[in-house]
């Protein structure tokens, strides 16, 4: 219409004919003029919402773990028991053994008493003076003898369990120990919590004096203590670890409420969805990568006189399910971003669904033609399609989210189950008519997402 034309109409007519340009300008350009206005905001909300998320995510983890540790003696048990056939910890915990048996034994008396007994015996002067140069070799086969007995003490049955059930006694005093109270068996001494080995050198003292080495009877009860961790900050390792308990049990509820609002607030959900699970995926592996990098520098710290292979394998031993947890979500993070992407309307995504489909639909005709037929199951599934199919992905969710401590295994079979669900439920949607319908890559094509 001309500027001429416009000026004939009336003013009411103009005004509506200036909203309907206005009305299609913002059809073409994809939105309304007031959705276009608040894009970048709602935009920028979805962003910190779902970054937000992502770090809660990464804490969750870091908490549930702490929890298990804290609260569960069997998942702790579980977890240092291992320990015990360990070579580098059996090798510090006999070097430890051996030099508190061996601080013991006082070996220039045992020298004094070989000559004295020499002497007594009327061996010459001259012999009995060189049985008081034999100090240095009386010690190291001394020396040999009491290594390689607490070598078989620490690599028997025996040792193992005493490890565990020590361990299993010691988890109270334990949790005391890494929320600030130290009491019992495990406590905090100079900054490190220690275990007690005493009873183990009980065990080679026993083994000593069965040996036929008498004067082992004479070692008194000792205490020796087997460094478990060791911290110049096991303060603030307490309070945080305090902190994590706390928040345990809701972190997880909180990360997923969030994440649910920045997808939900953003103007392309599936999108949003996406970007939310990949920064979830990549939250796992800068926790991961954290893991690797605090365990070198954990080591460096360590005091003087700590194994540092053996409290590498402590390390590696406590925060084995912490990495667990670690690939866990991050499969589900992958899974949830590649179901997102697969259910959108990129070619890839199409190509799939349509291959899919046509792949379950010629096999739903073979079987109709070969007698089978699906009647009122059929009918159901066809018209109840769409909420079969959010219900199977509900207990998928469900299944993951209850589970006590979801492995990267449970994941992947949560995930093939859940596609076996999908496909049995594609296979059954049967409206009655004869052959079933196979869709084509036509415009029904564009819709698969819904399904």
């Amino acid at each position: 219409m001309s500027a001429s034309g416009d000026e004939q109409l009336s003013a009411k007519e103009r005004g509506e004919l200036a909203e309907l340009r206005q009305r299609v300008h913002a059809l073409e350009s994809g939105g309304s003029p007031r959705a276009a206005r608040h894009h970048p905001f709602r935009s920028f909300g979805s962003v910190v919402l779902i970054l937000v998320a992502a770090l809660l995510a990464m804490l969750s983890v870091v908490a549930v773990w702490a929890n298990s540790i804290v609260q569960d003696t069997d998942r702790y048990v579980k977890t240092v028991g291992p320990l015990a056939s360990d070579p580098d910890v059996q090798k510090a915990a006999t070097n430890r053994i051996s030099a508190a048996v061996l601080a013991q034994i006082d070996v220039d008396a045992l020298v004094q008493q070989l000559t004295d007994a020499a002497s007594a015996k009327g061996v010459p002067p001259q012999a009995a003076k060189l049985l008081g140069n034999l100090d240095g070799p009386i010690e190291s086969g001394l020396k040999q003898l009491v290594t390689g007995t607490v070598e078989r003490v620490v690599t028997s049955n025996a040792f193992e369990t005493v490890w565990v059930n020590g361990n299993r006694r010691a988890h109270a005093a334990l949790v005391k120990a890494l929320t600030g109270e130290a009491d019992g068996t495990v406590k905090v001494e100079n900054n490190q919590v220690v275990i007690d080995l005493g009873p183990i050198v009980a065990e080679v003292k026993d083994q000593l004096v069965a040996a036929g080495f008498t004067p082992a009877a004479k070692i008194p009860a000792v205490h020796t203590n087997f460094v478990v961790f060791a911290s110049k900050d096991l303060g603030k390792i307490r309070s945080y670890v305090r902190v994590l308990e706390i928040l345990g049990g809701w972190l997880p509820v909180i990360a997923l409420l969030i994440a649910a609002a920045g997808v939900y607030v953003a103007f392309n959900r599936r999108h949003a969805l996406i970007g939310a699970a990949l920064a979830v995926f990549a939250a796992m592996l800068i926790l991961g990568i954290g893991l690797t990098v605090f365990r070198d520098v954990y080591l460096n710290h360590l005091p003087s006189g700590v194994s540092q292979a053996a409290a590498g394998s402590v390390y590696d031993a406590l925060v084995k399910f912490l990495r667990a947890g670690i690939r866990a979500l991050a499969a589900v993070a992958l899974f949830t971003a590649a179901g997102a992407f697969l259910a959108g309307p990129s070619r890839i995504a199409v190509v799939t669904r349509t291959g899919c489909r046509r792949s379950i639909g010629a096999l739903r005709d073979v079987t109709t033609s070969a007698g089978l037929r699906l009647g009122a199951v059929g009918r159901f599934v066809h018209r109840f399609k769409r909420w079969i199919g959010v219900a199977i992905l509900v207990v998928a969710a469900v299944v993951l989210f209850t589970w006590t401590y979801p492995t990267t295994a449970v994941v992947v079979w949560t995930a093939v189950i859940t596609l076996v669900a999908l496909a049995i439920r594609e296979f059954l949607d049967h409206d009655g008519s004869t052959p079933s319908s196979t869709p084509s890559s036509g415009p029904d094509t564009g819709a698969a997402a819904a399904h």
